[in-house]
């Protein structure tokens, strides 16, 4: 038997892709988002609608333009991009350490799903959360103000790899994390602090000449100000870098991802 085993590698997939395994854990990852609804896609509209009106309020009229746009077109992508970034990252290392908590990760573990197919799986539901906020949010903010898609190709390809990079990054996080305070500190003091000071809420050329050479090598800059660019038309720094880095980036945390789900990180004793 021992002999058998090793000649045909009994219970190794050799070769070919599980696409059925892999389309079952994305539904499943979809419809765990979408059971909760009012939590993971209404909060954080409500959330980028009351930044809106708050600030709306506060600034008034007296605020000049920005990139050529008024500030509130300017801010309205800002705070749809930020909400992109926060709940990608969230939807993917939740499931992952609700997993761990739960006790039921042996069953993703023990499923006949590769690594690359089980971290593609829940990073394309990260995506799919953040395409479904996107979207939401820019039909409740046009009944608002302004807001248009220019250039849906733009929209799409910043959208997409700004919400794979930090689906991916959120997968790393999940199968770091052991509980939830370790989550929640990731989210407060790194992810959420970057979202808020990446030119969110101003134009980088507002910022000394060191903050923004610095911003230009800060990959949430580049997810904001290349979504936004899809808005307005304009942008604080380069389309063409914009999209090479995020590119790069995406497929190295990526990797990262899919070598530390292989190797068993923290979820094999």
């Amino acid at each position: 038997m021992v002999e058998l085993k090793n000649k045909y590698q009994i219970g190794i997939r050799r070769f070919g892709i599980n696409w059925v395994g892999a389309y079952s854990l994305y539904t499943k990852e979809t419809l765990r988002f979408l059971n909760v609804f009012g939590q993971t896609i209404i909060g954080p509209i409500v959330t980028a609608i009351l930044f809106l009106l708050v600030i709306s309020i506060a600034i008034g009229n007296e605020r000049s333009d920005v990139l050529g746009v008024p500030f509130i077109e300017f801010l309205a992508p800002g705070l749809i991009a930020m909400q992109v970034i926060q709940q990608a990252f969230s939807h993917s290392s939740s499931s992952l350490l609700m997993g761990k908590v739960m006790g039921n990760i042996v069953d993703l573990i023990g499923a006949p799903l590769s690594a690359g197919e089980v971290s593609l799986s829940i990073i394309f539901a990260s995506v799919t959360r953040a395409l479904t906020i996107s979207i939401i949010s820019i039909i409740v903010f046009s009944l608002i103000i302004e807001i248009e898609i220019k250039n849906y190709v733009v929209f799409i390809l910043y959208l997409f790899l700004s919400s794979f990079i930090m689906g991916a990054a959120g997968f790393i996080a999940g199968l770091w994390a052991d509980k939830f305070d370790h989550m929640a500190t990731v989210t407060n003091f790194i992810i959420v602090p970057l979202s808020f000071l990446s030119g969110t809420f101003y134009s980088v050329d507002r910022l000394p000449e060191l903050l923004k050479t610095l911003s230009y090598y800060n990959p949430f800059f580049h997810m904001i100000d290349g979504f936004r660019y899809s808005f307005i038309n304009n942008m604080d720094g380069s389309i063409t870098f914009g999209l090479m880095y995020l590119t790069i980036l995406s497929i190295i945390i990526w990797y990262i991802a899919y070598l530390l789900y292989k190797k068993g990180y923290k979820i094999k004793s």
